[in-house]
């Protein structure tokens, strides 16, 4: 049985009125609608990257592509992201960037201060994520196995060396996974030691609380401000294996004074930040 035309005009505006009582009266649907476009959103970019970045093929030269089609991405969300302390990135040598992991809301911060040359390292489940891990794949995304150790540390070994090589910056999340608690999970040690092996510095960069406009438990997404705080590179020279648990620590320590800091000013943060000793807070 077929629909008259006049029918299906009124399903779809009955649809629309739906979709828009939804977005109107329930914050949880707008979150999901939000975040459902979000990610869709980026799919669709990393179509239109592929051929783009094909041409060089993989290259880290193409996070430039990358960075350049998503860098809108701020305004149509109404988040402005406030850069302080880009002085700090060494301006000729390769270094680590080591930074927080809150939410797939890290791009935006991300494209907004990425140096030049600089490319994430990412779990490798990202690789499969359609057309935007083959988007990655092309930008020179760094993948690795977290579940397989050995493979890890191999790849960790190549990356030190390409550093080298290649006058290559890498973006490491040192939690290892994303952490929602208004917080930071204690580090993982493999972006220290890569540091350490290459002996280049450590560049933190901190990255202020989502919580005033974001939160996924209460399913809350609204506009807001974030901070992006470059801190000084911490060096390595003459450092040893040995000297990577206190290292990782002491980055740690610096990059959750500064979280707490403009977490707390207004600028990007929120009153729903755990204190010291909480739920969630590793002791230093």
């Amino acid at each position: 049985m077929e629909l008259w035309p006049g029918a299906w005009t009124a399903l779809l505006l009955l649809l629309l009125l739906l979709l828009s009582t939804l977005w109107l009266c329930s914050p949880s649907a707008k979150y999901l609608f939000k975040m459902a476009f979000y990610n869709g959103w980026i799919l669709f970019l990393a179509i239109l990257a592929i051929p783009l970045c094909a041409v060089r093929g993989r290259n880290v030269e193409n996070m430039k592509i990358l960075r350049l089609l998503l860098l809108h991405i701020k305004y149509l969300y109404g988040i402005r992201v406030e850069v302080r302390g880009a002085q700090h990135f060494p301006p000729v040598q390769p270094y680590v960037v080591v930074s927080n992991h809150q939410s797939s809301l890290d791009l935006l911060g991300m494209m907004e201060v990425l140096p030049d040359r600089c490319v994430p390292i990412a779990k490798r489940e990202l690789l499969w994520a359609g057309s935007a891990g083959l988007a990655c794949w092309l930008a020179g995304v760094i993948f690795i196995d977290r579940k397989r150790t050995g493979d890890a540390i191999s790849v960790m070994s190549e990356v030190a060396q390409t550093l080298l090589t290649q006058d290559l910056r890498v973006w490491v999340f040192p939690e290892g996974t994303r952490n929602h608690n208004g917080s930071m999970l204690p580090f993982k040690r493999g972006a220290f030691h890569l540091a350490v092996q290459a002996q280049v510095p450590i560049v933190p960069i901190v990255m202020s609380s989502y919580q005033d406009f974001y939160c996924k438990k209460e399913r809350r997404f609204n506009t807001g401000r974030c901070q992006v705080r470059v801190l000084p590179p911490v060096p390595t020279e003459g450092l040893t294996p040995n000297d990577v648990p206190a290292l990782a620590d002491r980055v740690r320590h610096s990059m959750l004074t500064i979280f707490r800091e403009i977490s707390t000013d207004g600028l990007g943060g929120g009153d729903c930040l755990k204190k010291p000793g909480g739920a969630g807070e590793a002791r230093l």
